[in-house]
């Protein structure tokens, strides 16, 4: 056994990244006096269940891979120009006036993302842009070859598709107007270029039909948006409810199940990958003394306020919860003894010279006990074996790290 401590602190030799911030604690139950009332509304004010909102930069990734999408949609819609074009039913200049004006289209559009000109617009997506410049690029393909109409009316629905859970139904039905307008522009077009009546009864059918269904659409984008925010809130209140199982209520961090849960997984990756793992137990000095002479308010802020600090001072890839009581376990993956005693002392003077309250200062301290994983013991021997070095702490007058090292050579600093 080593033991650390005022008398003999360890260099701060860990290089590892902190993490920058944690999950502050939520208010805690208690009699409504005005203190307590003041004690709930800053741990309310500071608490932060939800993520932080995505950056712009996220948001912008976000829309050129939306805009990457309908790149595809383009692809597979100019894979279906080609097949017309081997079977001879289109002529080779109308596929490459289509190559040419849909990908210009979509050239043009990754441009104006890439200078950030969308940004400017209201529509910052610029979905219905997209749409816009989709159906007239479509359309005039039917006006250079009508045998086309085959493929725009399954286009058509799949480009409306794309809008119809951001775009209000009566932008979708305007969209689904213009559409009309713009399809029975190109009938008249054809009818006054070639005079085949029985090409109108065919184009005048197929408007027929999209003038019945694509109003429709409207009614369908406002029902698809009411499912899509139902789903959404669900989702999040599904989040919640799993955050909340995992963490403790009062200080944040998380919960027992969780903690003992995490160990388990890091115990079996160690011995499948043979890479090292530490454990440490901390336990809150003379935390009785604290409640019964300071109070319970008292000592629930100094459980939040212990927590906020070990939560700043572990890696992200650490897991730091709450055992029982006062008492906290911090599992580190793949950490060295030497890195991982650095962290527990770091987090044993940081309580220390904390600055605390006038009636609690220089009274709350930690005693951690840590340990490295030896391959192939089980949790109950690796817990029992960090226990005992945290009694050991407290044994030898509190405020101090002490390690249990590992008999066996594993590579242990």
């Amino acid at each position: 056994m080593s033991q650390t401590g005022d008398q003999n602190a360890v260099p701060k030799t860990d290089a590892a990244p902190l993490r920058a911030g944690v999950r502050p604690a939520a208010a805690s139950e208690h009699a409504p006096d005005a203190q307590a009332r003041t004690n709930l509304e800053k741990v309310h004010v500071v608490r932060a269940r939800q993520p932080s909102s995505p950056s712009q930069s996220e948001r912008q990734a976000a829309r050129i891979q939306r805009l990457m999408m309908a790149g595809v949609l383009a692809l597979l819609y100019m894979s279906a120009l080609g097949f017309f074009y081997l079977q001879g039913l289109i002529a080779l200049r109308t596929l490459q006036i289509a190559a040419v004006l849909i990908g210009a289209t979509f050239l043009l559009f990754r441009l104006i993302f890439a200078l950030k000109l969308n940004l400017k617009a209201k529509e910052r997506s610029l979905r219905l842009a997209i749409a816009l410049a989709a159906i007239a690029s479509t359309l005039f393909v039917v006006y250079l070859a009508p045998v086309t109409q085959i493929i725009f009316t399954p286009f058509l629905f799949v480009i409306i598709a794309f809008l119809l859970h951001r775009l209000p139904p009566r932008t979708v039905l305007l969209l689904a107007v213009l559409t009309l307008a713009a399809y029975a522009s190109v009938v008249a077009l054809h009818y006054a270029q070639q005079g085949s009546s029985a090409m109108l009864m065919l184009e005048g059918a197929q408007l027929f039909v999209l003038a019945l269904t694509l109003p429709g659409l409207a009614l369908v984008a406002n029902r698809v948006q009411r499912l899509n925010n139902a789903l959404f809130r669900a989702s999040r209140k599904i989040k919640d409810i799993e955050e909340d199982a995992q963490r403790d209520v009062m200080l944040g961090c998380f919960n027992r199940r969780y903690i003992v849960a995490a160990l388990e997984q890091q115990k079996r990756l160690a011995d499948d990958t043979g890479s090292t793992l530490c454990l440490a137990v901390i336990d809150l000095d003379h935390f009785k003394r604290i409640n019964d002479e300071a109070g319970h308010l008292s000592g629930d802020e100094v459980l939040r306020t212990f927590a906020r600090i070990a939560q700043q001072n572990v890696r992200e890839g650490d897991v730091f919860g709450r055992y029982g009581g006062e008492e906290f376990l911090l599992v580190l993956p793949e950490t060295s003894l030497l890195a991982a005693l650095n962290v527990a002392e770091r987090i044993r003077e940081q309580v220390e010279h904390y600055a605390w309250e006038d009636k609690l200062r220089n009274r709350v301290t930690v005693s951690i006990g840590l340990t490295q994983h030896i391959p192939g013991e089980s949790v109950l021997d690796l817990f029992s074996r960090t226990d005992t070095a945290m009694y050991m702490a407290k044994q030898g007058g509190r405020n101090q790290v002490v390690v249990e090292e590992p008999a066996a050579d594993n590579g242990a600093s």
